[in-house]
């Protein structure tokens, strides 16, 4: 039940930041504007993170950081090279495909206009 009213709580800061947005319209600037709603989102995210679906969440954040860690991302010459292997491998087939649609194409005008 207090998780249910922490989130809930939560929503109401979003929702009264978005509030403040239009409130203050014609009134203040339009980055105080902005501010508000950030204000409102980020008490939002302060309140919600302290319910139990708001720290799974969080250790949820935490392990996928350190996964990314352990991750063997490929150097930019192997990133450079792979990007060119697949763009040839388009085109490639983007000819292949090409020449059996003609293919087919002229073979199917033969069959209609009868010269076959």
């Amino acid at each position: 039940m207090a998780d249910r009213l922490k989130l809930f709580v939560a929503g109401l800061c979003l929702i009264a930041g978005i509030a403040a947005f239009y409130m203050l319209e014609g009134a203040t600037a339009t980055v105080v504007r902005v501010l508000a709603v950030l204000a409102g989102a980020a008490a939002g995210l302060v309140v919600a993170a302290t319910s139990a679906q708001g720290r799974e969440f969080l250790a949820f954040a935490r392990e996928a950081r350190d996964e990314t860690r352990k991750v063997a991302w490929p150097s930019r010459q192997e990133a450079t090279r792979m990007t060119l292997v697949v763009f040839a491998m388009v085109v490639v087939m983007a000819l292949f495909l090409w020449l059996i649609d003609a293919a087919l194409f002229s073979a199917v005008e033969a069959l209609i206009r009868g010269s076959v």
